[in-house]
């Protein structure tokens, strides 16, 4: 391994997914000491979390949560209302910090560093972490400006055109938009401009993508085209979808995140051991609808 530093400042280029270690990273910090902080973190980490809380005033929305969510792989995140689900997502890249009374404790790493040290810029994680939203929410402009949105202010360098194509077409909406790139994002589709906002939020290359709950209102059309292209990206990116609808997470993910009541994590692993076998009654319980 390479013994490059990981930079968490402003960065305008675009990630070089063939080097894990390359300076795209948030923070000053040597990666490959940090990969080695603990034996019982497998190789593949992306995310880890240790020990962490969250609370609103006095509130709290989540109680010691300890997971390690896998490089390139689709981590679903679900449990009942209020359960602290979407209070973690926004954890990952900082989103928390804009709700005034809301205090985090604990450790929540990205590539072995703790994103709320003080030397992380939040502004340069969210780069790197992207997030869609359970509301599409595309901007007032062109689906080209949408989607070219994030490159400008970056100061991405390279071919706007060609990037712009390439994330319409990862986003499997390029065949729906490519004769209309001058039209309102917001004419568009409640799906459409789903796959709008996911391709705004790859533009940028991310190396993780958040998702809270981005099919809750679509209809099951469109709804089947999210779940299919969310397969199609954890080819290329980590993705961490919230979700309220269980069937939903047993097809398209390979991890799953059980939060109860009480913001506890109560269970994690497998997808298919945690539908079919899982180890804790009370997610038994809720799998199988006797609460929740």
């Amino acid at each position: 391994m390479t013994d490059n530093t990981a930079d968490y400042s402003d960065q305008s280029t675009q990630r070089d997914t063939s080097d894990p270690t390359n300076d795209d990273m948030l923070v000053e910090t040597d990666v490959a000491g940090a990969a080695t902080e603990s034996d019982q973190v497998a190789a593949d980490t992306i995310i880890r979390s240790r020990d962490l809380d969250v609370f609103y005033g006095a509130e709290q929305a989540l109680d010691g949560i300890d997971i390690d969510i896998p490089e390139n792989r689709v981590t679903a995140i679900i449990g009942p209302s209020g359960c602290g689900k979407s209070t973690f997502l926004r954890c990952v890249n900082r989103m928390n910090d804009r709700i005034d009374n809301c205090r985090v404790e604990g450790e929540l790493s990205l590539r072995g560093k703790n994103v709320y040290d003080d030397d992380v810029d939040p502004v340069a994680l969210r780069r790197r972490v992207g997030m869609v939203f359970q509301e599409p929410n595309p901007f007032p402009k062109s689906i080209y400006d949408n989607v070219a949105y994030g490159l400008e202010i970056q100061d991405v360098e390279g071919d706007h055109d060609e990037i712009v194509e390439e994330a319409l077409k990862r986003a499997a909406l390029w065949d729906e938009v490519k004769d209309q790139l001058d039209s309102s994002g917001l004419d568009l589709s409640g799906g459409q401009q789903q796959r709008l906002c996911i391709a705004r939020a790859i533009a940028v290359d991310p190396e993780v993508i958040l998702m809270d709950e981005p099919a809750s209102a679509l209809d099951p059309v469109a709804t089947s085209k999210i779940e299919d292209l969310i397969e199609e990206l954890a080819e290329d990116y980590t993705v961490v979808i919230v979700t309220h609808n269980m069937q939903q997470a047993a097809r398209i993910s390979d991890k799953t995140a059980v939060f109860l009541t009480g913001g506890e994590l109560v269970e994690f692993g497998d997808t298919n051991q945690i539908f079919e076998n899982p180890d804790n009654q009370r997610v038994e319980d809720y799998i199988t609808g006797k609460f929740g």
